[in-house]
C-alpha cells in the first residue's frame, strides 16, 4: 500500500465521532472552534498527533482534564495523562482560533476557501486540517455533528441532516448531523447567500439571480439519481444537495451527500451536465466506497466518469462504447508513463487516470457481459457500504462473479503502462 502523504493521518488511532461547533464571520475570515474526538487507540499510546493548520489553540482537554499540547509542521501534539492502551478510548477537546487558510498542495490551496461573498470547502485530497484538527486518512471514517454560526443574511450547508436552526442576535446556528462514516476529506461547510430550490425530487442550493439556469441545467438530476439506483444500487446517504457557488470554480468537486459547482458551471444549456452526473456518481464511488489509499484513485475517478458514460446512453446521448473508443484513440495518442493501480502524486488527477479508469471499468464490462456486470456492480457498493476499498478488494470481487478468469485482463489495465487494446 503507497502512502502518497505520509505526513497525513496516524494508524496508531482511529477517530469515531467528531463534533464541531464553529463560529464563522465572513467578512474578516475569523474561525472560532471547539472540536471534540471520541478517538480509539490501536495501540498503546501516550501521545496523540493530529493533523491540523496554524490556529491559535487556547486550550485541549482529555476527557475533561487539560492536557499538554504542541504545535509544530502541521501537526498538534497531544499528551495524553497517561497511556491509553489498545482498544481503550478517550474524548479529546480543542478549542481554537484564527483565520483559516488553504493547505498547500500540488493543486493549489485546499480546504477552507474564502468566497467573495462566503466560504466554501473543498478539501480532496489533504485539505481538512484547514479548519478543524482531525485524522487526516481517507480509511479512518467517522460520523459528525457540524455546527455553525455565522451571520444570518448567510445560509450554512454541511455534510448530512439539518437538525437544528437557532436564531441569535444578528447570527443563526446551523446543525448539522452525519451519521454515515465519513472520510475527513470529505466533510463540508458551505456559506453563502443560498436559495434552496426542489427539482424532480432534488435538493439545489444556488444565488437567486442564477435560479433559472440552475434549475434547468440540474434539471435532470433526479432521473440520474433513478439510473444509478438502478445501475450501482441504493442511494447511500440520507440526501443530496448540489450547491453552486457565486464565484467561478476550476472544477466542480464532491463532498459527502453533497457536490460544490462554480457559477462557470452553468450555463442554462446543460453544457456541463457531464460533471453532474460525474459528481452525482461519487456518492457511490468515493464518499460510501472510499479507497484505502491514493494510490488507488481510479476506483473513485474511474467508475466516476463511466458513470458519464452510462448517463450518456441512459439519456439519448451516444453509448458508453462510443464514449470508450473516442478516448482510446486519444489515450493511444498520449505518454503512457504511468500505472493506473499506483500512478503516483504528481498524476494522482491527471485526467488520463480518469479516463483509463472508464475504460477499465468498460473493458470489464465487456468481459463480463451486461447480465453479470451490473449485478456484479451492485454487489460492490452493498458488500463495502460506507466503507473502504482497495484495486485488490475490486479484482477478488470481479473474480467471484464470473467464471471467466479476468486477472489478466486487470493486470493489463492497471498495472501495466502501455494501454491494453481497446475492449
Amino acid at each position: 500500500m503507497t502512502s502518497y502523504f505520509p505526513s497525513h493521518g496516524d494508524h496508531r488511532y482511529r477517530v469515531s465521532h467528531y463534533d464541531l461547533t464553529l463560529k464563522y464571520g465572513v467578512s474578516g475570515n475569523r474561525l472560532d472552534g471547539t472540536a471534540r474526538l471520541t478517538v480509539s487507540a490501536a495501540e498503546p499510546l501516550s501521545v496523540l498527533d493530529l493533523d491540523f493548520g496554524r490556529f491559535r489553540v487556547s486550550g485541549v482537554t482529555v476527557d475533561g482534564a487539560p492536557a499538554r499540547h504542541v504545535y509544530g509542521q502541521s501537526k498538534l501534539r497531544v499528551t495524553l495523562p497517561g497511556w491509553l492502551s489498545a482498544g481503550a478510548g478517550a474524548v479529546v477537546e480543542v478549542r481554537y482560533s484564527g483565520s483559516p487558510v488553504p493547505v498547500r498542495s500540488p493543486w493549489g490551496g485546499l480546504g477552507w476557501e474564502e468566497l467573495t461573498d462566503g466560504a466554501l470547502v473543498a478539501s480532496q485530497p489533504i485539505g481538512a486540517p484547514s479548519w478543524f484538527p482531525c485524522n487526516d486518512r481517507p480509511d479512518d471514517k467517522a460520523s459528525y455533528r457540524i455546527a455553525v454560526t455565522t451571520g444570518s443574511p448567510y445560509r450554512v450547508i454541511a455534510n448530512g441532516v439539518l437538525v437544528a436552526r437557532r436564531r441569535g442576535a444578528g447570527t443563526t446556528t446551523w446543525i448539522y448531523d452525519q451519521p454515515e462514516p465519513m472520510a475527513a476529506y470529505l466533510a463540508s461547510v458551505q456559506i453563502g447567500r443560498y436559495q434552496l430550490a426542489e427539482v424532480a425530487g432534488t435538493r439545489l442550493a444556488h444565488p437567486a439571480r442564477l435560479g433559472a439556469r440552475v434549475r434547468h441545467d440540474f434539471g435532470r438530476q433526479g432521473e440520474m439519481m433513478a439510473v444509478f439506483t438502478e445501475r450501482f444500487g441504493p442511494y447511500p446517504f440520507t440526501g443530496y444537495v448540489a450547491v453552486v457557488a457565486d464565484d467561478d470554480l476550476d472544477i466542480p468537486v464532491e463532498a459527502q451527500g453533497m457536490s460544490i459547482f462554480g457559477r462557470n458551471h452553468v450555463d442554462g444549456r446543460r453544457g456541463f451536465e457531464r460533471l453532474v452526473a460525474h459528481e452525482l456518481a461519487h456518492q457511490w464511488f468515493g464518499n460510501s466506497l472510499t479507497v484505502s489509499c491514493w494510490s488507488d484513485i481510479w476506483l473513485q475517478e474511474g467508475f466516476a466518469t463511466y458513470a458519464e458514460w452510462l448517463w450518456s446512453e441512459a439519456s439519448g446521448g451516444p453509448p458508453a462504447a462510443d464514449h470508450a473508443r473516442r478516448w482510446h484513440q486519444r489515450l493511444a495518442g498520449l505518454p503512457q508513463d504511468f500505472v493506473l493501480a499506483d500512478p503516483g502524486v504528481g498524476t494522482l488527477f491527471d485526467d488520463r487516470v480518469y479516463k483509463r479508469g472508464a475504460l477499465t471499468v468498460h473493458a470489464l464490462r465487456r468481459a463480463l457481459g451486461d447480465a453479470d456486470f451490473f449485478p456484479a456492480l451492485r454487489a460492490w457498493t452493498s458488500a463495502h457500504r460506507h466503507g473502504n476499498v482497495t484495486t485488490q478488494d475490486l479484482a477478488a470481487h470481479v473474480q467471484r462473479h464470473t467464471a471467466r478468469p479476468v486477472g489478466p485482463l486487470l493486470s493489463a489495465w492497471l498495472y501495466d503502462k502501455p494501454l491494453p487494446p481497446a475492449a
